[in-house]
């Protein structure tokens, strides 16, 4: 991932009821929400909601897919594990003792990868 597209992720992410969708789409997980339900769960006018919608599509974070007159929306699982991959690459490389992210991102419980992340153009070692 590139800086360009992590920055556009994170402004459409830049709004509480943006937010909110991308969660409770999350919870939802493969089998996503169609818009109106979407628009029920969270007290939204159908009309407002289509905006954020749209935007997150766009900023792809959710994948749409028509299914007859309705159109459900999931959760790009992909795209957010890259956006926190990005986030997260050069985890602890400066000083991997102080490290206190989860072990579940991988980061400076794996030395071999830690040792190959790129770091302003070099690589730690």
């Amino acid at each position: 991932m590139d800086k360009v597209t992590a920055t556009h992720m994170f402004e459409s992410l830049a709004s509480g009821i943006r937010l909110d969708i991308v969660r409770l789409l999350v919870r939802y997980g493969h089998d996503g929400r169609v818009a109106g339900e979407i628009a029920e769960t969270l007290e939204l006018p159908r009309t407002n909601l289509s905006f954020h919608l749209k935007t997150l599509t766009q900023a792809g974070l959710l994948t749409v897919t028509q299914e007859g007159r309705y159109q459900r929306y999931r959760v790009n699982l992909d795209a957010m594990q890259e956006l926190v991959t990005y986030l997260t690459e050069n985890c602890c490389a400066a000083d991997s003792d102080s490290c206190a992210l989860p072990a579940a991102l991988d980061c400076a419980g794996d030395t071999e990868a830690t040792a190959a992340r790129p770091v302003a153009g070099r690589h730690v070692r």
